[in-house]
C-alpha cells in the first residue's frame, strides 16, 4: 500500500513540475535576432574585439578558402586582419531564424567589402548560416559561424 501511494505521489509531482516548465522559445528566437541585428551594427566599427563578443570562447569560424579557426584567440586574430584592410566593410542581415531548446541558427546574406592584391575595392556578396547556443548565464553567443561567397571562382 505504500508502494502504491509513493508511485502515486510520483506520479502527481511530475505531472505538476510539467506543467511548470515555460516555453521561451519565442524570446529566445527574438533574442537570437536582436543579437544578430546588435552585431551587425558592431561590424562598422572595424573592432575586432567589438565583433568578437559574440562568440563563444570555443566558437568555430568557417571562411572561404581558408582553414578552420578555433577558438575565441584565433577568431580574433583573424578578424584583426581583416578589419586592418582599409576597403574593409562589412554588412550582414538574416533572412530566417529557428530555435530549439539551448541552440538555434540564423541564415543571411551579407556584402563584404576589402582589397584584392593589387590594394583595389573589391565587393563580394554571399550568404552565411550561424550557430547560437544558449549560455549559463542566458545570453546567446555564436559557436559555429560560416560564410561563403555567390561570386563564381577567380578566373571563371
Amino acid at each position: 500500500m505504500l508502494r502504491i501511494a509513493f508511485l502515486t505521489g510520483c506520479v502527481a509531482l511530475l505531472a505538476l513540475t510539467s506543467g511548470c516548465t515555460k516555453d521561451t522559445s519565442a524570446a529566445d528566437l527574438q533574442a537570437i535576432k536582436d543579437k544578430e541585428t546588435q552585431w551587425a551594427k558592431d561590424a562598422a566599427a572595424k573592432d575586432p574585439n567589438k565583433f568578437a563578443v559574440y562568440y563563444a570562447d570555443d566558437a568555430t569560424l568557417l571562411l572561404p578558402n581558408a582553414p578552420i579557426i578555433k577558438g575565441i584567440s584565433q577568431i580574433k586574430s583573424a578578424l584583426q586582419g581583416l578589419m586592418q584592410d582599409p576597403h574593409f566593410s562589412l554588412t550582414f542581415s538574416g533572412d530566417a531564424a529557428e530555435v530549439s531548446g539551448n541552440l538555434g541558427y540564423t541564415q543571411g546574406h551579407y556584402t563584404m567589402t576589402m582589397s584584392d592584391q593589387k590594394g583595389n575595392s573589391v565587393e563580394d556578396k554571399g550568404k552565411y548560416l550561424t550557430v547560437w547556443k544558449k549560455q549559463a548565464d542566458g545570453t546567446w553567443k555564436a559557436v559555429e559561424d560560416m560564410n561563403n561567397t555567390d561570386l563564381p571562382p577567380a578566373g571563371n
